[in-house]
């Protein structure tokens, strides 16, 4: 699963990818400190933006793949 961030006018960035129960990877630039990611179950894993401030002005989207 990906977490991706979209701010306007510019391009998808990718923010933190969870590849199995224990294994979370975020990109250079993001920290569990502001993305919070929790897993509810084997299909749901829940993202919480913290402290939001106008820098966090952007749209955000989860992608899957299975393989």
């Amino acid at each position: 699963m990906f977490w991706y961030q979209q701010p306007p006018r510019n391009g998808l960035k990718l923010i933190v990818s969870i590849t199995s129960w224990r294994s979370t990877s975020y990109e250079d630039g993001y920290s569990e400190t502001k993305f919070e990611v929790s897993r509810e179950s084997a299909n749901d894993v829940l993202m919480t933006v913290k402290n939001v401030t106008s820098k966090d002005e952007a749209t955000y989207f989860c992608g899957v793949t299975k393989h």
